[in-house]
């Protein structure tokens, strides 16, 4: 378990760091957006790296490994929206911001601690397809969950869901080791 977490932390640092890097250049404006908004930007990025998996090559210049990135910070976000609600202008710092995405992760981390326990490190034997196809499972159930006003009866909420993909997400990026500088 020492393993995966040392590879867990490191796979999110980088996140974070991209994170961070876009908050200097962007500022908070991605507070403005609905979590359906955020749901639909992880599926295009799921959807991207099942077709690139499918076929073999990119004509954008952009691989697999950014994509994930992607994912895990964007649903990081959504859950920051579920949490602080959406605003109609950005309102806090980029630092006040990290705060709140690295908090998610650290929620993430907790949960997969959990069933890590659990499920005794099943994830890996599991191929990068696989985690990505967990993840595009978890965005339509998301997707029916949101259709639905955020109800369910007997099944986990959103945030569970995404809780999921950013742990999903954080495999996938560890199944693809070694990290590129520039990710």
């Amino acid at each position: 378990m020492d393993k995966t977490l040392t590879e867990y932390d490191a796979v999110t640092e980088e996140c974070m760091g991209l994170f961070m890097r876009k908050a200097g250049d962007y500022g908070t404006a991605w507070r403005v957006l609905r979590v359906s908004s955020l749901t639909d930007q992880i599926m295009i990025k799921a959807q991207r790296i099942r077709t690139l998996q499918e076929v073999g090559e990119s004509r954008v210049g952009e691989g697999v490994r950014p994509e994930l990135v992607g994912i895990l910070n964007y649903a990081a976000m959504a859950l920051v929206q579920l949490k602080l609600g959406v605003v109609d202008k950005p309102d806090m710092d980029p630092e006040h911001a990290v705060a709140e995405v690295r908090e998610q992760v650290g929620y993430a981390r907790e949960l997969m601690t959990r069933k890590n326990h659990d499920y005794g490190e099943a994830w890996r034997q599991m191929r990068v397809s696989s985690l990505v196809d967990l993840m595009l499972m978890k965005l339509l159930r998301i997707k029916s969950i949101e259709d639905n006003a955020g109800r369910t009866a007997v099944s986990e909420g959103i945030d569970a869901n995404f809780l999921d993909i950013i742990n999903y997400a954080a495999f996938a990026l560890i199944q693809l080791e070694p990290r590129s500088a520039g990710s």
